[in-house]
């Protein structure tokens, strides 16, 4: 019997990736993944985050849960990667000895490898590498989304923002070539995918490896040129980084959305200082401004962290004045979290935990009465939506399904035609729908009339079938589980010469 795995994601959309990789590396290798609902996996891999404090409990809490499920079950195998390996290291082990494997961010194509050398000796095998082995998107992958896709373009990150551990564990900026990005995009394609979003630390600042400061905006060009793509998406950029040119081909390009997540952190010019952010409040604001002019319907989305070493009241009313200004569709708010290892852990004037808590309220309460109010400038409009899995957590009961506008919103809507007619079982995740918002929420809009129209896709069809994209990738002398390929003779002996 092949020996099952479960990967367990936390973190970010390139965390979300890479264990799209893990998963198509041990499928390669011969593993299946576990049945939904099965406790007792043969691997189990923890893809892991480091930016907040939580992290660390979250991923120690649940390998202490998993201390007496591996007793019984000899041969269970707990693997650990991702962020907090490359951070925590060896101390992992030293915390959870019964984890068998710890890899970091530079060396996910080594997983397979580090699990059968664990299983042969018997003992934990930790290997962290200090730079990137080889450009992840070369791995296997194994997709979650039959419509929509993630596409690596760099990895790493060249500033210093003094909250931040990425760049201490993700290393400098590495870019992929052009040639390589679109092949993989038109490999979904033709695989049926609708969606792609462009992945890195920090993408608009793509071409700096190889000197070219607009190579971001001529792959966002480039995207518009492929056939059957219908929606580029991209994230995260920075704000230094973000050039006339980008907003000029978001404008342009029929298939990238007008869809832009802008993290800010701080309205206050101060704190951008002391978080060594390289912009400040007018340029950030300058930016807004010129995109809205170039696409009046675009989304803006944000990051803000509220409570960074020695912010002051007059420094948050600053970024509460920012937010109201800037009109954003959405906002992931974050309290300020101490990182070892970064220099604002040792920063002074770290904030009381009730002040942070009461400013935090604050601003979700400002957010929410600008999202809600934007939301509602979009009743009565048509919107295209792409149909998703998962993204509707009362679905089954409203008899609703989701799936995302083509800025970004979440829309809930309606399967029945006007005559009661029910469509549900005609849409299919992948699927596009029109239809029409008839309610607005602070972070949703719903659409309770019948759709305006119904679009039938292959990434419907593969849904459907229950496939998903695979792409492939190069490897060389990994292990794989169970007998080896039968191999057919040569029809004569100089046939092989």
């Amino acid at each position: 019997m092949a020996r099952t795995y479960n990967v367990v994601t936390y973190g970010c959309q390139m965390n979300v990736h890479d264990s799209e990789r893990i998963s198509g590396l041990l499928e390669q290798a011969g593993y299946e993944r576990a049945p939904a609902g099965d406790d007792t996996p043969d691997i189990v891999v923890f893809n892991t985050c480091a930016v907040r404090e939580n992290a660390d409990n979250r991923l120690y809490g649940n390998l202490g849960r998993l201390r007496p499920v591996k007793d019984k079950h000899p041969g269970m195998q707990i693997a650990v990667g991702g962020c907090l390996a490359q951070k925590d290291r060896g101390d992992i082990v030293r915390k959870a000895p019964w984890v068998d494997v710890v890899f970091g961010t530079h060396n996910i194509g080594a997983l397979p490898v580090l699990l059968e050398r664990a299983r042969h000796n018997a003992a934990a095998e930790v290997e962290i590498l200090e730079s990137l082995d080889v450009f992840p998107s070369t791995l296997p992958t194994r997709r979650e989304s039959t419509y929509a896709g993630w596409v690596s373009i760099s990895v790493g990150c060249n500033n210093t923002c003094t909250f931040c551990i990425v760049p201490a564990l993700r290393g400098k900026e590495k870019d992929r070539r052009p040639g390589d990005i679109l092949s993989e995009v038109r490999a979904l394609v033709d695989e049926g995918v609708l969606e792609v979003t462009l992945l890195g630390q920090n993408v608009n600042s793509y071409g700096v490896e190889f000197g070219d400061r607009y190579a971001f905006g001529k792959l966002l060009r480039a995207c518009g040129d492929i056939d059957g793509l219908e929606r580029v998406r991209f994230t995260s950029p920075h704000p230094k980084d973000f050039t006339d040119d980008v907003i000029a081909a978001m404008a342009e390009t029929p298939n990238v959305c007008h869809s832009l997540h802008m993290p800010l952190q701080s309205g206050s010019d101060d704190v951008l200082r002391a978080m060594r952010r390289s912009y400040r409040s007018e340029r950030y604001l300058g930016i807004i401004e010129k995109v809205r002019s170039a696409m009046p319907d675009a989304a803006i989305t944000t990051d803000i962290i509220v409570g960074f070493p020695g912010e002051t009241e007059a420094d948050f009313q600053r970024t509460l004045d920012v937010v109201r200004e800037a009109r954003f569709s959405s906002a992931f708010t974050f309290q300020y979290s101490k990182r070892p290892g970064t220099p604002a852990a040792t920063m002074d004037d770290q904030l009381p935990k009730q002040v942070v808590q009461e400013r935090y309220e604050r601003l979700i309460a400002c957010v929410e009465e600008i999202t809600w109010a934007e939301n509602k400038r979009l009743v009565g409009e048509t919107v295209e939506v792409l149909v998703a899995v998962g993204e509707g957590r009362k679905d089954e009961r409203t008899g609703r399904m989701s799936g995302r506008a083509r800025d970004g919103r979440l829309v809930h809507f309606a399967t029945e035609t006007a005559d009661g007619q029910s469509l549900a079982g005609q849409i299919r995740p992948g699927d596009i729908v029109h239809t029409t918002v008839t309610y607005a929420a602070p972070h949703h809009l719903n659409a309770d009339g019948a759709p305006v129209a119904h679009r039938r896709t292959r990434a419907g069809d593969a849904a459907e079938a229950g496939r998903s994209p695979r792409t492939p990738g190069v490897l060389l002398g990994l292990p794989t589980i169970g007998a080896p390929p039968v191999v057919a003779a040569p029809a004569a002996g100089c046939a092989t010469h």
